[in-house]
């Protein structure tokens, strides 16, 4: 009887027998695709897809995007554009019984703007902090007080970079600063993509790291689910990620997505599901985040368009290269790091 009611069961697909969550040896965090995953025009996943074999599909209902997985246990994820996001996207996969992720390393890996003083198109920054660039106070530009820098005021201030600072919960993360070291030296000589047009734009930048090739660097991250541009704006920028960092941090990318990521992972690593000293950040250039000389930044802004800047495909590209280079040696390697994150 025990035998037929055990056929039975299985037979209609509800068997008892519950499945040993898979173990996951790293999750791939992109931001968007902007068609199908493969065959078109590709958004941050893509090149992850088809070049990394994520070949199963597994259905993700309660998240932005299914997910998808290769064999050697790369799993790949897409939150959706910004901060709430990628935090409701992050947590719905941290909870999700089908994974054992205890032992993963995840990698962010997207596109995003770049400050001219730091780095140009198409380069790689590996990010050691996130500042995140939405709680704050803020009074209209045009009635800021005349000896304010700027209208943004930290929350629970009442002036701009009112001393001492007093990040609140969730507005600083800090990764870990030997996994970061360690992927960078791993990465820094992947050669990145280069274009004419790039070339073009970067040509009327001054600043010397703007007019060099694409290039693999450190480099802190401004997280906003605004995006911002100009001049004015980058000084704010640079001025916000110090201040709030204690001048530890020098702000380089600016994104939308990576705070409320890790704001969601610091909860799961709470529970123990996730490890917090297994995450990378890794950010590519896009576009700059203020107009080149001689336009301002709403004509710039008007021709910053999804899929048109300048660097678009090779900042994807740079992602894919320099990424896959990290996560194929930590799969190489897993017999050692699994149980030691790497430190260079």
């Amino acid at each position: 009887m025990r035998r037929v009611l055990c056929l039975a069961l299985l037979l209609t697909g509800c068997s008892s027998v519950k499945q040993a969550p898979i173990p996951i040896k790293v999750v791939v965090v992109t931001m968007f695709e902007r068609g199908a995953d493969t065959g078109d025009e590709p958004g941050e996943f893509q090149f992850w897809v088809e070049r990394s074999k994520l070949n199963r599909v597994m259905p993700f209902p309660q998240g932005y995007h299914a997910l998808r997985m290769n064999n050697d246990g790369v799993l790949g994820i897409v939150t959706g554009v910004g901060n709430t996001k990628a935090a409701a996207a992050i947590m719905a996969l941290g909870l999700d019984p089908r994974f054992d992720l205890r032992k993963a390393y995840w990698l962010v890996a997207g596109i995003a703007g770049v400050d001219p003083n730091d780095a140009t198109l198409g380069s790689a920054a590996w990010a050691e902090w996130l500042v995140d660039g939405d709680l704050a106070h803020e009074i209209d530009a045009r009635e800021i007080p005349r000896d304010w820098k700027t209208g943004y005021v930290p929350l629970r201030r009442s002036v701009p970079y009112e001393q001492p600072p007093s990040p609140l919960d969730g507005q600083v993360y800090h990764l870990n600063a030997a996994l970061v070291d360690w992927a960078f030296a791993q990465t820094r000589n992947v050669p990145l993509m280069d274009t004419e047009a790039m070339q073009n734009e970067r040509r009327q930048f001054l600043q010397p790291n703007a007019q060099r090739p694409p290039f693999v660097l450190k480099g802190d991250q401004l997280a906003a689910s605004t995006f911002w541009h100009g001049k004015l704006l980058n000084e704010w920028a640079n001025d916000w990620v110090a201040y709030n960092t204690g001048g530890k941090a020098n702000y380089v990318t600016t994104a939308m997505e990576d705070t409320g990521t890790l704001q969601s992972l610091t909860y799961l690593a709470h529970d123990g599901r996730v490890d917090l000293n297994r995450v990378l950040v890794l950010r590519t250039a896009s576009d700059f985040d203020q107009p080149m000389p001689g336009k301002t930044p709403a004509e710039s802004l008007a021709l910053t368009k999804i899929g048109k800047y300048t660097g678009y495909l090779p900042a994807l590209e740079a992602a894919w290269r320099v990424g896959h280079t990290v996560v194929d040696k930590l799969v190489a390697g897993w017999a050692e790091y699994r149980d030691r994150v790497p430190a260079n």
